[in-house]
């Protein structure tokens, strides 16, 4: 089995180094723009789109004039990666089986960052000394940047495929995605459960009766980033104190995702663990998180209260949760199963945990579908199933 998994380091930059590392992710988001604008003008007058080497030949010509020569001093790969992100979002926009929408330009400081697409532009030098012999922080290097000190907090373990650098909470990270191949896991275990995802009572509801707590790392943050938001609205947009507050909260949110994805990150090895099939409600939580608020010819209808509905669905973080339940199972030889929620919390006759049962609903769709079937027949042991 191939598997593709992502290590995680904090890069130790210099100021120097964070200048130019600030100049090529603005690079990166001015392509995009630019490149964005030209595709909507093209859509405008009704003739289709540039495709990818279209829209490179534009980013040559670009970066060879006088008006647009800075492009040329950042790293030309994170460049044409971001053409061809740009030009794979474009046919998914237009795909009627894609539920993703027309891409959208961006913003300054929202989610800055590059991909080095070819492994062989990058180099490490894991066991640096320095002139009296010391062991000192690794290092990566990256083109037009240099080398970079990084915290080595994990082994890197694969082969390299690519390199993302974002910025995120007022530091650098580097994101290295891997790939290595193993003999087809076996699960250790040889059951089957089922769970709701709700936002109140639980986050997570199995079959079997375990329920997991919800998150509430936000709810407990919610008053003191509130008091810190109404302290920046209070100071002039763009000031030296302005920036210092808005660090500060930046900083606050990227703890609140932390605390979120490690909560996350235990319930998934939990389950991944104890159990080799897992079934899922199929939940379009994107859908499920939309707006509310309409037009004002058609305004909306309860739109506080799905407001509401919103921020406790994106705060549980259930997107990020099956993210998690799908890769761990597959790498431990389990498999996640999603089956139609409708009428799953429907049940006769039960006096258990409304949640619970509405789980083995889920659990029994899921076992009666080709897939369920499947798998049933090729545990060695006993199948949970629903009472």
């Amino acid at each position: 089995m191939i598997i593709h998994k992502a290590v995680r380091y904090r890069l130790e930059t210099t100021q120097e180094q964070e200048n130019l590392l600030a100049r090529a992710v603005g690079c990166v988001r001015f392509v995009w723009n630019r490149a964005l604008s030209v595709q909507k003008s093209y859509l405008d007058h009704q003739c289709g789109t540039l495709n990818y080497a279209g829209l490179c030949d534009l980013l040559t010509s670009w970066r060879n004039t006088e008006a647009f020569g800075f492009l040329a001093e950042s790293p030309s790969m994170p460049q044409q990666q971001t053409l061809k992100n740009l030009t794979r979002a474009l046919k998914d926009a237009f795909d009627r089986k894609s539920a993703k929408q027309f891409p959208k330009f961006k913003k300054k400081f929202v989610h800055d960052s590059m991909r080095y697409p070819e492994p062989d532009h990058i180099q490490f030098d894991l066991k640096p000394v320095d002139q009296d012999g010391r062991k000192v922080l690794p290092r990566i290097y990256l083109p037009k940047i240099g080398w970079v000190k990084f915290r080595k907090s994990c082994i890197i373990g694969g082969e390299i495929r690519n390199v993302t650098v974002s910025r995120s909470g007022g530091h650098w990270y580097a994101a290295i995605q891997i790939e290595k191949t193993v003999a087809d896991p076996v699960h250790p275990a040889t059951s089957a459960v089922g769970g709701v995802r709700n936002v109140t009572a639980n986050i997570l509801a199995l079959s079997d009766g375990t329920i997991f707590q919800p998150i509430t790392v936000y709810r407990d943050m919610q008053k003191k980033l509130a008091r810190e938001q109404k302290k920046l609205a209070h100071k002039v947009k763009f000031s030296a104190n302005w920036k210092k507050q808005k660090a500060k909260i930046t900083r606050l949110l990227q703890r609140i995702l932390e605390l979120r994805r490690t909560v996350l990150h235990q319930i998934s090895t939990i389950i991944s663990k104890n159990h080799a099939v897992v079934v899922l409600e199929d939940l379009k939580v994107q859908h499920m998180t939309a707006f509310a608020t309409g037009t004002v010819d058609q305004p909306g209808r309860n739109v506080r209260q799905k407001s509401w509905l919103n921020k406790s669905i994106l705060n549980q973080g259930w997107g990020m949760l099956k993210r998690m339940l799908g890769y761990k199972l597959q790498w431990s030889g389990g498999m996640l199963l999603l089956v139609n929620p409708a009428h799953a919390s429907q049940a006769c006759g039960h006096e258990a945990h409304a949640d619970v049962n509405a789980a083995k609903n889920i659990l029994a769709r899921g076992l009666a579908t080709p897939h369920g079937v499947a798998l049933t027949a090729g545990l060695a042991g006993v199948v949970c199933s629903p009472e």
